[in-house]
């Protein structure tokens, strides 16, 4: 599978990677670590563009809006927060009680969705942030991951030390569906097309049909898998890594193991493919993201990141892209 992309700069494990949409100006790749500093990286190429700086404890969820002119960060600090992607200044802290594990935009960008410890959903307006947030109820434990579905009318959630996936309306705030797993849900994935909801649990993937939520397909790895990640553009392979440090490739219609990538020297926490499915990354207890091609040969040195200073902005068009947002946010404000 070739020798991939090592993304450095990162001092603790990297727990959560998460990509935008293909943009105007390519990809991006953001990286969650207990080291409190969440990294913007170019999606592609793996470069450096940027560290988000705030946080005082370790951070477990990221994620970044559709245009990739926002990120969002939960950490143990009971702090989400909203940072400018471009700038890297923090725009809006949300306080929370407790832990916040879990974080994601919603699809039209306008709402941030977090849960953690304290066993409650909240859904926050990108619009108005200092008003209190729709809350949802009812979790039966800590949630450990979030995602929106059905055009930003339905969330699910997972928890940390019971089975099961709970999918939530938010117009009713009342669980309408739960698909059941033997052990607790570590990772779950929306697809690009929003029909299928890839989790693992224990030992096991799943694929769910994301409108009937009927399980499609299940199998049954190597060893406990912590992510998982369905090829986005055909749908015919998955990724899945875990406890034995490697990151494996699987066909999606026969479970058949077609590729395996080692490299990582530490329990692989999470994975996800590009959103054009050309690569796909992988974040680790040994502190590294690593980029790997999926086809074809690029330039597979070892990319060392500057870390000084909060953030570097190194492609031209990003500034060009951050002079024009503030020209917009100004011609806003004015209105």
């Amino acid at each position: 599978m070739g020798v991939p992309l090592v993304c450095h700069g990162h001092s603790r494990p990297v727990v959560d990677v998460s990509y935008s949409p293909v943009t105007p100006d390519g990809f991006f790749l953001i990286s969650a670590s207990k080291d409190s500093n969440p990294m913007l990286r170019n999606g592609e190429t793996g470069d450096w563009i940027g560290t988000f700086e705030g946080h005082k404890g370790a951070v477990w969820s990221c994620s970044l809006d559709k245009h990739a002119m926002r990120a969002a960060s939960a950490s143990a600090d009971f702090t989400a927060k909203i940072w400018n992607a471009l700038t890297g200044d923090e725009l809006h802290s949300f306080e929370h009680k407790h832990i916040v594990r879990a974080c994601a935009f919603s699809e039209d960008t306008h709402l941030l969705l977090t849960g953690g410890m304290e066993k409650i959903l909240r859904i926050f307006d990108m619009n108005r942030p200092d008003a209190p947030p729709k809350e949802v109820g009812g979790s039966p434990g800590s949630i450990r991951t979030v995602e929106w579905l059905h055009s930003d009318n339905t969330i699910l959630s997972s928890c940390t030390d019971t089975g099961d996936i709970r999918l939530w309306d938010i117009r009713s705030d009342k669980i309408v569906q739960t698909l059941e797993t033997k052990f607790p849900v570590t990772s779950a994935e929306v697809s690009q097309d929003g029909r299928y909801i890839t989790t693992a649990d224990g030992s096991s993937v799943k694929f769910w049909d994301a409108n009937n939520f009927g399980l499609l397909k299940s199998y049954e790895m190597p060893c406990n898998i912590e992510s998982a990640s369905l090829e986005p553009k055909h749908g015919n392979t998955f990724i899945a890594g875990g406890e034995d440090m490697w990151v494996h490739r699987f066909d999606f219609q026969t479970g058949e193991e077609i590729g395996c990538n080692k490299g990582h020297h530490g329990p692989v926490h999470c994975v996800r493919y590009s959103p054009g499915g050309e690569s796909y990354t992988s974040g680790s207890e040994d502190g590294t993201v690593r980029i790997w091609e999926v086809v074809g040969s690029v330039n597979h040195e070892e990319k060392e990141s500057d870390q000084s200073g909060n953030v570097k902005l190194v492609a031209e068009e990003v500034v060009r892209k951050a002079e024009s947002l503030r020209i917009s946010e100004k011609a806003a404000e004015a209105k």
